[in-house]
């Protein structure tokens, strides 16, 4: 799926986020200036968290990650408003707070302005998925050459010369 105009994913991201075991309610999309959410970036991390990448024109990624529980802070990190601004090696990032989850944007430092940053984590909004919903996924092929006991390897019926 290329990267989708706007914030709002299309159901079938949403439906797809939701198979693979992303908790609805850690489902969130961000404004970020000059950039797009590449839909099929968009998953489950961790246990049930949301993750999505967001792509510039010119190529340029900036990570979303959502996840339960106390944010944990690494390399060089201070309070910023409702949450952290933190350096670790050659990235930068801005962790918004919530009550039993935190928002986080993770980017090289330099490449998206920190205020921008905290601007967009902050301002992360649930999903609403746009568009119809995803089909149903197909059903299992029925093979006809396994066997129904033994090792599971194709039946391989031998006749003359084999």
């Amino acid at each position: 799926m290329p990267p989708r105009r706007g914030t709002e994913l299309s159901r079938a991201a949403v439906d797809l986020a939701r198979r693979q075991g992303a908790a609805p309610e850690l489902m969130y999309v961000v404004d970020l200036p000059g950039y797009e959410v590449a839909e099929q970036s968009v998953g489950v991390i961790n246990d049930d968290g949301f993750g999505a990448v967001y792509v510039s024109p010119d190529g340029k990624r900036v990570e979303l990650r959502i996840d339960r529980g106390p944010y944990v802070r690494t390399g060089t990190c201070e309070r910023d408003g409702g949450g952290w601004y933190a350096v670790n090696g050659g990235d930068q990032e801005y962790a918004a707070v919530r009550k039993d989850h935190h928002i986080r944007l993770i980017c090289p430092v330099g490449q998206v302005d920190r205020a921008v940053l905290k601007r967009a984590a902050q301002g992360a909004r649930p999903v609403t998925g746009t568009g119809p919903p995803a089909p149903s996924p197909p059903a299992p092929v029925e093979r006809g050459d396994l066997p129904r006991n033994g090792d599971a390897a194709p039946g391989r019926r031998t006749g003359p010369g084999g």
